[in-house]
């Protein structure tokens, strides 16, 4: 939003950059700036904090393409526009213009002459907000209140246990500001924490921004998030399903559980451990264990001989009857 002080200040000089800057080097100057004159790296110093507010306010119009525009086009105007008065008398510029406005200068119309083609009310509704000067009846609107600082993307990777249980962790701005940042148990992976009042400040005494902060959370070598449960592959011996056995299975940060495997327990089968998954304001998971039967790879010839005696001792039923049955249909 355009303003009237723009007339007087040269946010191009404050920054130390040319007219023509790129984005990509308006955004370098910036961050070197901002941290060099931020008031938590000069506590107590005024004269930085003033300056940093000069900078904030500078990058804020500059890094914005139609407020640029706007900014530009209103600097242009004030350093070559020319406004004919009836009769054919010139004045210089905005402070004669302006004078005649607001004072108690003439009340008649003015001819605007501006060599870049933008008409007056393009301008001034461009500098006022929309149309906030030529309305219906005429005249000036109030004035809108103090400009509230922008929002800022970040991001941060965070290991499983830390999503899970929740940290205070810190992270740095882009322009070099250390913050403390509470992360809450149970945040899942792609959600998005916002930081309230930490983003760019206002350039005019408003509210700053906030930080919009997405989390990425690592995977765990074991454990898996559904929903607010844990699920853990538990591999189990061809013996401990078979005849039953109780085994160790282990819990995210915490000691181990014995857990009872049934007798003719299959793979697939999930034991569950109440209260032991995420644990959040909203409620509290489940500790899921996917029991897994594990083949073994080699067999001794003893073993082996063993287990064809014991094959032998089984009813002759074929286990896959029913799943070819339902998949002729």
């Amino acid at each position: 939003m355009a303003s009237q002080d723009w007339f007087d200040k040269d946010f191009y000089k404050v920054l130390g950059v040319s007219k023509d800057v790129t984005p990509a080097e308006l955004k370098k100057v910036y961050r070197k700036l901002a941290r060099k004159y931020h008031p938590d790296s000069n506590p107590g110093d005024a004269a930085a904090e003033a300056r940093f507010k000069e900078i904030s306010e500078a990058h804020s119009v500059l890094s914005d393409p139609e407020q640029r525009k706007e900014y530009d086009q209103i600097r242009a105007m004030g350093s070559g526009a020319r406004f004919t008065a009836p009769g054919g008398a010139q004045s210089g510029g905005f402070d004669d213009v302006f004078g005649g406005m607001f004072g108690g200068g003439g009340r008649q119309g003015y001819t605007f002459q501006q060599g870049g083609g933008a008409g007056f009310d393009d301008i001034f509704g461009g500098m006022f907000g929309g149309g906030r000067y030529g309305n219906a009846t005429g005249g000036f609107r109030g004035a809108a209140g103090p400009t509230r600082g922008r929002d800022i993307a970040a991001s941060t990777t965070l290991d499983f246990i830390t999503a899970t249980k929740g940290d205070t962790i810190q992270l740095q701005t882009s322009d070099g500001r250390p913050i403390n940042v509470k992360i809450p148990a149970g945040v899942a992976d792609g959600q998005k924490i916002k930081l309230r009042g930490k983003g760019e400040p206002s350039p005019d005494g408003g509210a700053a921004g906030d930080i919009v902060l997405t989390v990425t959370v690592r995977k765990h070598p074991v454990f898996e998030r559904d929903g607010l449960n844990l699920r853990v592959n538990v591999p189990v011996t061809f013996a401990e399903a078979a005849l039953g056995a109780t085994i160790e299975v282990p819990t995210l940060g915490g000691d181990p559980v014995r857990l009872r495997v049934a007798p003719g327990t299959p793979s697939g089968r999930v034991l569950r451990v109440k209260g032991r998954g995420v644990q959040t304001n909203k409620g509290t998971g489940d500790l899921l264990a996917i029991v897994q039967v594990a083949v073994p790879s080699h067999l001794s010839s003893d073993a082996e001989a063993a287990l064809k005696e014991f094959a032998a001792t089984l009813p002759k039923e074929n286990p896959r009857e029913d799943l070819l049955a339902r998949a002729r249909g």
